[in-house]
Order: C-alpha cells, then structure tokens, then sequence
C-alpha cells in the first residue's frame, strides 16, 4: 500500500467507517443557507486564516499576460512546505495527497454525526475540548427538542494551508469550500433557521493533529474556526 493509501486509513478512524457509513451520512450532511445557526461546529471566534499555498503552476499560451502576483503567496506556499518536510522528518508515512482525502472524509462524516447528534460516532474523532462544544451544542438543541438537518451537496475543495510540529505533535490545517443546506426545525416540523430550499457556499478552517510518537495512527480534529 502506498504513502496516500496508509495516510487515508491512518486519519481518525477511517478504517472503521469506510463504504457504508460515507453513504449513510451523505443523506443527511450539511449544506449552509444563508444564516447559519449559532450552533455551528465553531471552537474559536472568526479570525483572518492562513492565506492557501500557491497552486502549482499552469501553462498558458504566450500571448496571455501574467497572473498578478498575490503579496504573501510565495511566503505561505514557502510555510506550508517548511512545515510539511517538518512532518514527514517526525513521520515519513506523511502523504499531504493522501491525507487531503482522509480529511474530506473526515469531515463528510463529522458533519454528518453531527447534524444526528450522534455523539458516539463524533467521541473518536474529536479531541476533548471539541468533542466538549459539539456535545453542548447538541444537548442544547435536544433541550429545545429542534431537529438540525442538513445535506452536503459538494465538497467543491480541500486544501492544506498550513502543516507544523509543535514539539511531537503534527498540525495540519485544512481549508474546506462546500455548498450546503442546513435547516433547524422544531418539535412540530416548523423551520426556526435556515432555509431547505436555499444552497449556499461554506468555508472552513480545520485543524488535524497527532502525536508523532503515538502508536495511535488517528488523527484528531482539535480546532475549527470560519475565517472572516
């Protein structure tokens, strides 16, 4: 098996929910719609996120001018791969292909455990401090006897934007671009937010880490945030 295969099955518990589950919980995944619920899976308040690294580069014909250059770009893509070779020093299975699409899934059924409020299947691949503002998050929407549905109809890119060490412990930060539908309802079906008719564009910022020196290959999800 290769780098990417072992890094799709080493992100947070993926060989346990593979096939199946990713089928059941597209049906109920989210998408955002205009206004999101305050519930939303946020950890830390909106804050500006790291700027993506630079893509690699596409040829063009001679005679169209050159992209403008993006202050700083150079400078996160340089980042980004500095922390990277980092990682892959403390673990050389490290595959950024392969655990981008670990990551996807990751999110796919996170989103989805969540929208369930199925906080069995969330335990495993959340870290403590996370798992902690889902539940409450949860238990809350319970006590009001609402029901959070939601549909995620594409994930239309994941992308690294930053990888570090921080001691033993590998970060790595995935910006995620979906189109969603979220709606909340209540005891008697009625909508209080959100709109299941409405598509909107989501952008989110999630940090994986994991103990470089653990026998334990999952990665956790520690860190969520929308950037401004």
């Amino acid at each position: 098996m290769d780098g990417g295969g072992i890094q799709f099955l080493d992100i947070v518990f993926f060989a346990m929910v593979a096939g199946f589950l990713i089928l059941r919980l597209r049906s109920v995944l989210g998408r955002r719609s205009g206004e999101e619920n305050p519930e939303r899976w946020r950890t830390r308040p909106p804050q500006a996120g790291p700027a993506p690294a630079a893509e690699a580069g596409v040829a063009r014909p001679p005679a169209s001018p050159a992209p403008t250059a993006i202050p700083g770009a150079a400078t996160a893509a340089s980042a980004l791969d500095a922390g990277i070779a980092q990682i892959r020093a403390a673990d050389p299975s490290f595959a950024p292909a392969g655990f981008l699409q670990g990551a996807r899934a990751a999110f796919e059924m996170i989103v989805g455990a969540y929208a369930q409020g199925d906080t069995a299947s969330l335990r495993p691949l959340l870290a403590d401090e996370v798992y902690d503002d889902f539940a409450t998050a949860i238990r809350d929407r319970l006590a009001k006897k609402h029901t959070h549905e939601t549909v995620l109809i594409a994930v239309k890119s994941a992308d690294m934007v930053e990888a570090r060490m921080d001691g033993r412990d590998a970060g790595v930060t995935i910006k995620f671009v979906t189109e969603q539908v979220n709606v909340t309802r209540d005891a008697a079906g009625a909508v209080v937010d959100g709109d299941p008719n409405r598509v909107a564009t989501a952008t989110d910022l999630w940090t994986f880490r994991r103990n470089t020196r653990s026998g334990n290959p999952n990665w956790l999800l520690v860190e969520t945030a929308s950037p401004q």
